[in-house]
């Protein structure tokens, strides 16, 4: 009597996201853009010492470390974004005041103001320096420094910009499907990336100065 056999089931290869493999690629080379940035400030420490003491007295580190937790806590409401997207809900659920039940689109507006906050206060920070003597082209700290701060400040506003694409496209999408949640998430790895290169880069300036 023969035994039958059974079938080896077949292995399904799932090939990855082909947006959130090419976000990541891309991020790579901002982080190889801000690295750059990182040596010429440490390069121009090195050389201009006296300059650090001078001018790093004129930072408001209270301030400075404000701003930074607003940017950071938009981290995790970006993600608490992504796991409404994750659910395929992109409306709140009930309440306003009921966090729980909130969707995509209400944890990427608030992501958006705490942002655009982060900016608002960098802005005020570029305008007291600058009052104080301290300009990009006054010194070679302020040099570095309005570059550094400056180019990362460029790429909120990209995310910002880019929070309003996923925004609109949700709400003039009939069904908020895959599309619309793989993009909420690609734009969340972004908004992280300029997390992280931000506490990077207070911790640089701000801390260790």
């Amino acid at each position: 009597m023969s035994q039958a056999t059974t079938a080896p089931s077949p292995i399904h290869a799932t090939r990855p996201n082909q947006v959130a493999v090419g976000t990541i690629v891309w991020l790579s080379s901002e982080l190889m853009f801000f690295a750059g940035l990182f040596a010429m400030y440490f390069t121009l420490r090195a050389e201009v010492p006296d300059q650090w003491e001078q001018w790093t007295a004129l930072l408001n580190v209270p301030f400075a470390l404000a701003n930074t937790t607003v940017l950071v806590l938009s981290s995790f409401t970006a993600q608490a974004g992504v796991w409404a997207a994750e659910r395929y809900q992109a409306r709140r659920e009930g309440s306003l005041l009921n966090f729980r039940r909130w969707g995509m689109q209400e944890w990427f507006v608030l992501t958006y103001v705490m942002g655009s906050i982060f900016i608002a206060g960098q802005i005020y920070e570029y305008a007291m320096l600058v009052s104080e003597g301290l300009s990009i082209s006054s010194t070679p700290y302020g040099s570095v420094f309005y570059l550094t701060t400056g180019f990362h400040g460029l790429h909120v506003l990209g995310g910002l910009i880019a929070m309003l694409f996923v925004l609109g496209r949700s709400f003039v999408a009939k069904k908020f499907g895959t599309h619309e949640a793989t993009t909420t998430i690609v734009v969340s790895y972004y908004w992280h990336f300029v997390d992280v290169v931000w506490i990077a880069l207070f911790i640089v300036i701000y801390v260790i100065k």
